[in-house]
């Protein structure tokens, strides 16, 4: 069953998604040209909020706006309970308040809500100094599939306060803009994410060791990242998943007919991607999925639950399809034209998630009151 794109306004700002892609032409590059990025994540993680970040900070290199970072690897750090990979930095609100003047910035952007994002809103609230926030995570739902006692109500009241202190809060999806508006987030802006069509790309498709269909998964192996309902598919052919994580050796034994292959290059990956038959997107958190228009460049067809992420970039049948029945889903994938999977991967690109973001930042200056 394939279910309808959606695709409306956020109360921030009238125009849809596409509407805001459409008028990036025309934007003036007369806003702030100098950014401070505060961010609990980055290198060694590899996930879909590092590798925005580094891609956004290179395409805006382009427009003459400078990116500067505050993350952990500037601190001592401590491994996150349940999740070690994750290092949460160990400093004072004094020392990111130096760090922040000594940056420069004409504008602060708080990508996360960990330490470090915490003690630069308390900065920026002190001092009257306008910032921008993203969502990148669904932070409420990976913390209760970790700590189930947690109410998730209580973090997303959490985080609508945290959010709603700044001028904007740029979210990837209409649907996550939607759920965001129900639970009282306000001023969210639209923000999509990007691909890089020319190394992710069906002319790398070849031929892999595994029997076909290849039904491939790719991303962090980690419990929100709700593999099982991929792996525990009566599906033919070869499950192949790619990507490293703490369920990695958990789920390596329990599903011993499934491929594991653990990080690969990024060559390796597009390759992998291409040569794959279908791509199976099983979270149900994620609040866009970055490997989702890699693997439509590829020319791989995205097979996905209809929540945010697949919904909004394949939810119309073209490219991939969406059903709460994700075998189904898979198999129906095989028919979709691979062609259109690429054509759909076209309307992503870093350019115009760049424009979208300092589109953002300048509405969102724009926004406060004179003086």
């Amino acid at each position: 069953m394939r279910h309808a794109r959606i695709s409306a306004p956020i109360s921030a700002d009238p125009r849809s998604f596409e509407q805001a892609a459409d008028g990036l032409a025309e934007t003036r590059w007369d806003g702030p040209k100098r950014i401070l990025m505060v961010t609990d994540a980055w290198r060694p993680q590899v996930n879909g909020v590092v590798h925005t970040l580094e891609r956004l900070t290179e395409t805006l290199k382009t427009f003459g706006v400078e990116v500067r970072f505050l993350t952990p690897n500037l601190f001592r750090t401590l491994p996150m309970p349940t999740y070690p990979d994750i290092r949460l930095a160990l400093t004072t609100p004094g020392r990111v308040r130096k760090l922040i003047e000594e940056s420069g910035a004409d504008h602060v952007h708080i990508v996360t809500e960990g330490p470090l994002g915490l003690m630069a809103k308390r900065y920026c609230l002190a001092r009257k100094q306008p910032f921008t926030t993203s969502y990148h995570t669904r932070f409420p739902e990976y913390v209760t599939a970790r700590l189930p006692f947690v109410s998730e109500n209580w973090t997303y009241n959490w985080l609508k306060k945290f959010h709603n202190a700044g001028q904007g809060t740029m979210v990837a999806t209409p649907s996550m803009a939607r759920d965001l508006e129900t639970r009282g987030f306000t001023k969210l802006q639209p923000w999509t994410r990007g691909v890089n069509v020319d190394h992710f790309t069906p002319d790398k498709r070849g031929v892999l060791d595994f029997p076909r269909p290849i039904f491939l998964c790719v991303g962090r192996v980690a419990v929100e990242k709700n593999l099982p309902a991929f792996l525990d598919l009566d599906l033919p052919g070869s499950k192949v998943v790619v990507g490293e994580g703490p369920e990695l050796e958990r789920l390596k034994a329990k599903y011993p007919d499934a491929h594991f292959l653990g990080h690969l290059p990024n060559n390796e990956l597009a390759r992998i991607y291409a040569s794959s038959d279908v791509f199976v997107f099983p979270s149900r958190t994620d609040t866009f999925g970055n490997v989702i228009i890699e693997a439509l460049a590829s020319g791989t067809p995205v097979a996905g639950f209809p929540v945010t992420g697949p919904i909004d970039i394949v939810g119309d049948g073209f490219g991939g399809v969406v059903s709460e029945d994700l075998r189904l889903a898979a198999l129906t994938a095989l028919d979709v034209d691979r062609s259109a999977a690429r054509e759909r991967a076209m309307r992503y690109t870093w350019k115009a998630c760049a424009e979208m973001y300092m589109d953002n930042v300048r509405a969102a200056r724009a926004s406060l009151p004179a003086g």
